[in-house]
């Protein structure tokens, strides 16, 4: 299913959060990068904080690199799920990018919250897909022009390895079949996405 809305995405948010009751449970937000997940995340959470509905927002590019684009999931497991199904506060060392190479950086404690939103590429991977309580999908623009919304955004020397990283999420996206498990949301084009924000 394919959802389009009026009012950019911040729009898209309100129609999510309207329809779906988010009110609890885990939500998925993947799709090829560049495609404006993390814009619609930001939405998300900001609908869902002006209803007075409390969510944590935990982003796969915390854990993901260049030599691991998806094997960290044991990490997020073990760090995430795993105390957010126990209602427990939830601890992880996210990676931390200095000129475009990762470190883990210094521990992040977040406070247990009844809504856990995990937006990035392969966060509604199957692995996860019988515990989500919603997945939803972006397809964004073309592959050439998200390419070069993840180049303005990490920078032209990174141009290679995000070239490399779209080659890595067309093959696993292809065998994990995610895209039809999600609800599919059209969002906004970017000049709305501005406007919106």
């Amino acid at each position: 299913m394919t959802s389009r809305m009026p009012g950019g995405v911040a729009g898209l948010a309100r129609r999510v959060v309207a329809d779906d009751d988010l009110r609890a449970g885990i939500i998925a937000i993947d799709g090829p990068s560049g495609a404006g997940k993390s814009t619609f995340a930001d939405a998300l959470v900001a609908e869902l904080d002006s209803r007075r509905r409390r969510s944590l927002l935990i982003r796969t590019d915390q854990f993901a690199t260049w030599d691991e684009p998806a094997a960290w999931w044991d990490e997020l497991e073990r760090d995430v799920l795993a105390p957010f199904a126990r209602s427990h506060d939830i601890a992880i060392t996210p990676r931390v990018w200095t000129a475009g190479v990762p470190e883990v950086g210094p521990p992040v404690r977040y406070r247990w919250e009844p809504l856990l939103i995990i937006e990035g590429v392969t966060a509604a991977r199957t692995a996860v897909a019988d515990r989500l309580d919603h997945a939803y999908w972006l397809d964004g623009p073309d592959r050439a022009e998200r390419l070069e919304r993840s180049v303005a955004r990490d920078g032209e020397d990174q141009r290679p390895q995000l070239e490399a990283w779209q080659d890595f999420e067309y093959g696993w996206f292809a065998v994990d079949g995610t895209r039809e498990r999600c609800v599919v949301l059209d969002a906004p084009p970017a000049a709305e996405r501005t406007s919106a924000e």
